[in-house]
């Protein structure tokens, strides 16, 4: 694989290094509309974390992070248009590929594995926080039958979800053929907030924590929360694919897709982190919907929904981690569907095996969205148009680019540092045991 591989993307067949872009030249153009394109960005974006963020950074501090990292965002995912324009590239690799060579490919097939790897671990964790609440609220007491008790057990419904419908949606070669509606998606995500902000404020008192806390402007885990916020909010690894399904990409319209996903899931992670963090306080959960009781009728509407999203969202990170292994150690070789179950079976299997041992969502947001997505939305972009742009590295109008990847650099070491710092404290036995 080299930098001057032949360009698919009908970008430019030369990079300009010029500064001046024309907002109408088009990206690939494959037929898809501004709706379809806005579903598929937000969906990226809005889960049940972010309440977790905010008990980490503290009320203030979370809504004003929330904010920062969501134009930041924004800003970055502009900023990679822009190189793709300026660098004739139609893929993340590719662009990273031409601009820093081989390092530059090394480094984002990392950084994408273990994203999307992160995320086929949390989303197993999700089925099994959520999956048994539903499945004990609808048969009262099945946990305690003599023969088949152990259905509605929390490793059972992990490993048969995993086994049965993950793992062979994850064995389809084309991406396409795992294709659900985002708007489905989208009306999921939506009853899990107004489910949330339903039922938190009538929880009982017992099931909340300290009232005086909630107001704290800032906490302790102020880092750990920008990696939980970074995990929810990065979506550049599939900017691409996105923007290369609109209809006309234009520059312009590529914009208007990016700000109005962006501006909508701000809106909604900031009812959904607020009506969280605001009835639990300090003892908001990793996963918000973990807070409530079992036979809550409302969330567990709210959980079946949120489990059904994540195993069937599952294959679609299996895919992205496939492609990373198959374009680093085998490219230009034909297809073998040997090599592809294998390595299909090893990251289903891996990511299972991880789940079962860890119900600690918290810490597999913080850790991935601390190392890998502050990577993908912080440094790689703004490295990327610096080093494609003309004129001295240290002028004025490059300074934004410089800060932002040293904000990205300084949040990466710390929220990881951090992150594996208290999950290597000794715990209480009850705290770190799963429930079901």
């Amino acid at each position: 694989m080299t930098g001057n591989r032949t360009n698919r993307s009908g970008i430019g067949n030369r990079p300009d290094h010029g500064h001046d872009i024309d907002p109408e030249a088009k990206l690939p153009d494959h037929g898809g509309n501004l709706l379809s394109s806005f579903l598929n960005m937000a969906n990226s974006i809005i889960g049940a974390g972010l309440p977790f963020a905010f008990q980490e950074a503290g009320l203030g501090m979370g809504v004003l992070l929330l904010c920062l990292i969501t134009w930041i965002v924004d800003w970055t995912v502009g900023l990679l248009v822009h190189s793709a324009k300026l660098s004739g590239r139609s893929t993340y690799q590719d662009l990273l590929m031409f601009c820093f060579g081989k390092a530059g490919l090394i480094s984002i097939s990392l950084f994408q594995f273990i994203f999307a790897f992160g995320a086929m671990c949390a989303y197993t964790v999700i089925v099994g926080d959520t999956l048994p609440h539903v499945l004990q609220a609808l048969i009262p007491g099945i946990e305690d039958w003599p023969l088949l008790g152990f259905i509605a057990r929390r490793s059972f419904v992990i490993t048969f979800c995993t086994v049965m419908i993950s793992y062979p949606l994850s064995l389809y070669r084309d991406i396409s053929k795992l294709a659900k509606t985002s708007a489905v998606a989208m009306l999921a995500l939506v009853i899990i907030i107004i489910a949330v902000m339903i039922e938190g404020p009538r929880a009982p008192i017992e099931m909340k924590g300290d009232p005086d806390a909630v107001w704290s402007f800032a906490r302790p885990k102020v880092f750990q929360s920008i990696g939980v916020i970074s995990f929810a909010f990065v979506c550049h690894h599939n900017s691409f694919l996105i923007f290369s399904s609109l209809q006309k990409p234009t520059i312009n319209r590529v914009k208007l897709v990016t700000h109005m996903s962006m501006v909508v899931s701000l809106l909604a992670c900031l009812i959904l982190a607020l009506s969280g963090y605001l009835s639990f306080s300090d003892m908001t959960q990793g996963n918000i919907l973990n807070n409530f009781a079992s036979d809550n009728f409302i969330i567990n509407i709210a959980r079946f929904c949120f489990g059904v999203n994540m195993f069937t969202t599952l294959p679609l990170e299996a895919f992205v981690c496939r492609e990373v292994i198959e374009t680093y150690y085998f490219p230009g070789l034909p297809f073998s569907i040997k090599r592809h179950f294998i390595i299909t079976t090893g990251l289903v299997g891996v990511a299972l095996f991880i789940a079962l041992l860890t119900c600690n969502l918290g810490f597999v947001l913080e850790v991935t969205g601390g190392f890998s997505a502050t990577a993908l939305a912080f440094i790689l972009p703004p490295m990327c148009y610096l080093k494609l742009v003309s004129g001295p590295l240290w002028s004025t109008k490059k300074l934004p680019h410089l800060m932002c990847v040293g904000f990205g650099i300084a949040v990466m070491i710390l929220s990881t540092f951090f992150s594996l710092q208290h999950f290597m404290e000794p715990k209480d036995a009850g705290a770190s045991s799963c429930s079901v």
